[in-house]
């Protein structure tokens, strides 16, 4: 499997076969468990506003459909590649199963700057890709969500795509669309809310008050601008963000509000203030309760993994800590992992909400979305930490296992072929 290469799947494959080892998985079991079933490699020519022809390079892998379709994100930005792809499709198998989501993981992604492109550029390629992609997605096969770099509209453009080409129009063939077109309330906000509602647990197992308590997120994105949003409705002090552009630093706590109005007004947190700017190398090692991790993949190694000051960790991006880091946070009992496979499941649980309605045609409102949202969340969360003290293991430990060993049953279950 040379063409699964790269230090992100690197890393999936070392978790996993920790994991494996635990669970005591069979060798000749553990390539058809890992490996995805199957990845597709596309170019997406286009017509560039300066006249010129650009071609990119997209991906999708499936990683497996014993338990349903496909269900992953599509990404767009420079760093894409089909290493990563596929770990993040693998990281995203074990998250559904986790939280009893009738889905396989996916991931898909092009790559670029998607900044670099005019508004008519993305458009044409997000209308290329999907294009190249029909043959192999669909409702129950392969169903497609945001993820860095794209967006609802992105959604739109992918939902209209595909309609055409049926000759019918198909909401539920990718979720976190606008609401107009068939997207469900709340699938925006649940990743976020997802991390605060579990942080709001894990400092209730501590013994911990959420009222001010401090903060820092690593990214401020959807996701951590949501979640900074949501910890400082329950009286939490955020004291450090940061994105790619800039980082800030507060202890007296930053104003929410007004970061949360300036990265809406200009996509970015550059440039909202000079005497509250500090060093982002240094962000993940301040002082807090509440560390969160909301960018990219292997932010947290081992050398990290030892610096950092708080009473949680709340893994909002995907694969934020590497095995290394893992083997230190071992040895730190002070510190509550919340694994990102359960941390930031909220925004699968509702694209699963908002197929369920696509298919149906019947529309749930938000706070019904959100009640469901949070009962799903809590029973994944009291199982890890069953497991966790049942078998003196860490959570991520715990997380996974549970994730692969659902897998692993329905693939015994049904046979050689899915």
């Amino acid at each position: 499997m040379d063409i699964y290469s790269g230090p992100v799947f690197d890393m999936a494959r070392t978790q996993f076969h920790r994991i494996a080892d635990y669970l005591e998985v069979p060798a000749d079991e553990r390539d058809r468990l890992l490996y995805p079933k199957r990845a597709i490699a596309v170019a997406c020519p286009i017509h560039a506003d300066d006249g010129t022809l650009k071609v990119f390079q997209g991906f999708r892998v499936q990683h497996h459909l014993t338990l349903g379709p496909t269900k992953g994100g599509t990404r767009f930005a420079p760093s894409v590649d089909i290493g990563e792809v596929a770990a993040l499709a693998v990281w995203m198998s074990w998250k559904c199963a986790l939280a009893g989501l009738p889905y396989g993981g996916a991931k898909g992604g092009v790559t670029v700057d998607p900044y670099a492109l005019s508004l008519r550029e993305l458009e044409a390629l997000s209308r290329r890709y999907m294009q190249e992609m029909i043959p192999f997605v669909g409702p129950h096969t392969d169903v497609m969500a945001p993820d860095m770099g794209t967006n609802e509209q992105v959604m739109a453009w992918f939902m209209d795509t595909y309609s055409m080409y049926q000759g019918q129009t198909v909401t539920e063939i990718v979720t976190g669309k606008p609401v107009a077109t068939g997207g469900t309330l709340g699938r925006r906000e649940a990743t976020g809310r997802g991390v605060a509602y579990l942080v709001e647990r894990a400092m209730d197992r501590l013994g911990a008050p959420m009222t001010g308590a401090t903060a820092i997120i690593q990214g401020f994105g959807n996701v951590g601008s949501i979640t900074a949003a949501s910890l400082a409705a329950r009286g939490v002090k955020v004291i450090g963000v940061s994105d790619h552009t800039a980082c800030y630093f507060d202890a007296k706590g930053l104003d929410v509000p007004a970061l949360l109005r300036h990265a809406a007004a200009t996509g970015k947190l550059a440039g909202f203030s000079n005497e509250l700017a500090a060093d982002p190398a240094t962000l993940l090692a301040r002082k807090c309760d509440i560390l969160i991790p909301a960018a990219l993949e292997r932010v947290i190694d081992a050398g990290m993994a030892a610096r950092i000051d708080c009473r949680v960790l709340a893994e909002a991006a995907n694969g934020p800590t590497t095995p290394d880091a893992d083997e230190v946070l071992a040895q730190r009992p002070d510190i509550f992992v919340i694994p990102d496979i359960l941390c930031n499941a909220g925004g699968v649980i509702v694209s699963y909400f908002e197929w369920v309605q696509d298919l149906q045609q019947f529309f749930w409102d938000e706070a019904e979305v959100n009640d469901r949202l949070y009962r799903v969340l809590q029973r994944a969360f009291v199982q890890v930490l069953d497991r966790a003290g049942r078998d003196k293991v860490a959570h991520r430990t715990a997380a996974m296992a549970i994730g692969v060993a659902k897998v692993r049953d329905a693939k015994k279950a049904r046979g050689l072929f899915p």
